[in-house]
């Protein structure tokens, strides 16, 4: 529904002819309720606007065109360039064209379809000059429809669209063509009422509430991205003004009280930000002390709660900010229908505008994170703007954008960021225990266990290190990893474990055929703290990563080397694929890899290939399919920083692996047991008494 200051049946004849019939019906009815009220229809009524959801933003100055692509798209016959001085307005020369079908700007229609309390939201426009506005939404395959349209001169206008088609997928967002040099002033999309309470679990009422949060980031040796991370939340006055503290615990030797910036970027908080020195408690410990002092301590005294903030902000301190991300995840919060988790989507720090991840799930059958239906990790919007529906005819297997039309449903949201409503918080307790891995995840289980659920919500992000640059499957957090998911499995999953052990009986297999022995010593070490129960994971939350570490130096695949030149060149590995296949006989020539591979790991080593590698492998190269057929190859780190020299010996292969198997029986025997003592225990690992006590320790 459109409203501007032309003469209101005009411009409702025409859109008729322009408007779906469930738009149709929601103008009429606007429009028969004004005329009860005695309201003039027939001039300028821009007042269905009550609260922003999301503002209309504009890259920062200088930022390259991949990056620009995720807030607008400017048309190729465009003869000049858009022009902007803040991130709010914008200059369209006459006849250029701009769209915001953008992963920043359009509005994502089924995700407030599903879980707020709204109908329809508007969009508001304030245009000087001269322009077409055109309004679209999207179906499910991201097909385009037309929903309204208007030349605006000189005014402010808005246009109410129903949710009502949006129960499956669909964004909405506008097109502009300047007819002469115009700007769009200021642009938003906005609810058309205040939130409203929201229903709790038990079916008794909660809220409204404000819109204020505490945000919180943990940190360990990043001294330069905490400050960078408070900078950036001080630089937005909308952020600032809804931010009631700023909670940081410092959980390393590096601190940022030590970094330039961190005077100016704390003193715009004043007497609203706390820093926490503690232990290095992990991840868990650092969120865990941001929940524990954000409700107020045990008693909910503490100063750092004084605010009783509605919403608590989860965020990491390795991360780039859209300081507007937090102004929708508050929204998206208080306009939900029952309270919610409301996670901000991972964008690829080192490509910015790859959107990694959209959402993800946790595997049922072996109890294993992975990526929700139809999310395709890593998607580049500069090469697949959200128009990109590919072409099925000619390759159906294209890269493209149809799934990111669809809704996608969640289990939880990685803590990158992640806001959790006080009242959860208050229900459901503190993170387990863990250090690292699997406490969002475990959190995320819980909270929809107890009728809270998470969505994962677009155009709501931050900048984050993809997981591809990373060794944490082999590398010391391999351990985390697999204690972790027992242990949130036996708190979680009711079904048998047959699924689970296979893929660790897998993960073992796949580990020694790659020489990664450090790998299975402390996959071993994980199932042996599982096995010994939860009595003792607060003893050990700080004790396990010392003593990791200390098992992974005596593996040479877990000492990093600062360059394979160091080494002797190598020799070379004859007969070695480095590079993996597709297509139709791709099963039968990798079971002639396997063969080959197992006969070579079954025979004895060439000790001289510990002296001189065979081969120098890139992360890329180092396969099961490679590493199997040789005695000694180095392997360059994910980050491109060093390598490690890995070598084949058959005998501690053999001790490890039978190790491993025994205590895989073992889990499997003894999973029913463990279940019922882990779920025993959850609820004093999770309560504010435990955790106080771990703090007063600090």
């Amino acid at each position: 529904m459109f409203h501007g200051s032309s003469h209101g049946l005009s411009r409702i004849a025409a859109a008729r002819k322009f408007c779906e019939p469930g738009e149709w019906l929601l103008r009429l009815e606007r429009i028969i309720v004004s005329s009860m009220k005695g309201e003039d229809t027939s001039m300028s009524t821009t007042n269905l606007a009550v609260e922003q959801l999301q503002r209309v933003l504009l890259p920062r100055r200088g930022e390259p065109a991949d990056v620009r692509s995720l807030y607008l798209l400017e048309a190729d016959i465009n003869k000049e360039r858009l022009e902007w001085d803040d991130r709010f307005s914008v200059s369209v020369p006459a006849g250029a064209e701009v769209s915001f079908q953008t992963y920043f700007n359009a509005f994502p229609a089924s995700y407030w379809r599903r879980w707020s309390q709204l109908d329809s939201v508007v969009l508001k426009l304030q245009i000087t000059g001269e322009a077409r506005v055109d309004l679209y939404r999207s179906k499910i395959d991201g097909a385009r429809i037309g929903i309204d349209g208007a030349v605006i001169k000189d005014d402010t206008v808005e246009f109410e669209i129903s949710l009502a088609p949006f129960e499956d997928g669909g964004w909405i967002w506008f097109d502009l063509t300047a007819e002469t040099d115009a700007k769009i002033v200021e642009a938003g999309w906005y609810a058309p009422f205040a939130p409203r309470a929201q229903i709790m679990p038990d079916g008794s009422e909660v809220g409204p509430f404000e819109p204020r949060v505490t945000i919180g980031i943990p940190t360990f040796n990043r001294p330069a991205d905490a400050v960078a991370a408070l900078e950036a939340l001080a630089s937005d006055p909308a952020v600032d003004a809804v931010i009631d503290a700023v909670l940081m615990p410092d959980q390393g030797n590096k601190h940022p009280a030590d970094e330039p910036g961190y005077q100016a970027a704390t003193e715009a908080f004043g007497d609203r930000f706390f820093e926490f020195r503690q232990g290095n408690l992990g991840g868990s410990g650092g969120y865990s002390r941001i929940m524990f002092e954000a409700l107020g301590g045990v008693d909910g005294t503490g100063e750092a709660g004084a605010s009783k903030s509605p919403y608590i902000l989860y965020m990491d301190d390795d991360i780039a900010i859209e300081p507007d991300s937090v102004l929708r995840a508050l929204q998206a919060a208080r306009y939900a229908k029952s309270p919610m988790l409301i996670g901000g989507q991972m964008l690829n720090l080192q490509e910015r505008s790859h959107l990694h991840s959209m959402g993800e799930v946790v595997g049922r059958h072996d109890f294993m994170w992975t990526s929700a239906p139809h999310v395709h990790y890593d998607h580049d919007f500069s090469k697949h703007p959200l128009s990109d529906r590919g072409n099925y005819d000619d390759d159906p297997d294209a890269p493209n954008s149809r799934d990111l039309h669809r809704r996608i449903d969640v289990d939880y949201n990685g803590w990158w960021m992640c806001m959790i409503p006080r009242v959860v918080a208050e229900k459901i307790g503190q993170p387990l225990p863990l250090f690292i891995k699997w406490d969002d995840a475990e959190y995320g289980l819980r909270a929809g266990a107890a009728g809270f659920p998470t969505a994962t919500w677009p155009g709501i992000a931050i900048w984050h290190m993809a997981w591809s640059d990373k060794d944490d499957a082999i590398d010391w957090q391999a351990y985390f990893h697999l204690r972790n998911r027992l242990i949130v499995a036996a708190m979680n999953h009711d079904g048998p474990v047959d699924g689970i052990i296979r893929s660790m009986q897998k993960a073992t297999f796949k580990h020694l055929l790659c020489l990664e022995y450090s790998t299975v010593a402390i996959q071993n070490e994980a199932m042996k703290d599982f096995l010994a129960g939860p009595e003792q994971l607060f003893d050990i939350l700080e004790t396990s990563l010392p003593r990791i570490a200390a098992i992974r130096k005596t593996y040479p695949d877990a000492v990093m080397l600062p360059s394979a030149a160091e080494l002797p060149g190598p020799t070379g590995a004859p007969g070695v694929p480095t590079k993996d296949i597709g297509g139709r006989l791709a099963p039968l020539k990798k079971a002639v890899w396997l063969a080959k591979g197992l006969k070579h790991t079954l025979s004895r080593e060439n000790k001289a290939h510990h002296e001189v590698p065979q081969a120098n492998f890139a992360p890329i190269e180092a396969r099961w399919f490679s590493l199997s057929r040789v005695d000694g190859a180095t392997v360059t780190t994910a980050d491109g920083r060093g390598v490690v020299y890995r070598k084949r010996d058959r005998e501690q292969a053999k001790e490890l692996g039978r190790e491993a198997l025994r205590l895989q029986k073992q889990v499997a025997e003894r999973f029913d047991e463990l279940r019922t003592r882990y779920r025993h225990a959850h609820p004093g690992l999770v309560s504010r008494e435990s955790w106080g006590k771990v703090f007063n320790e600090q």
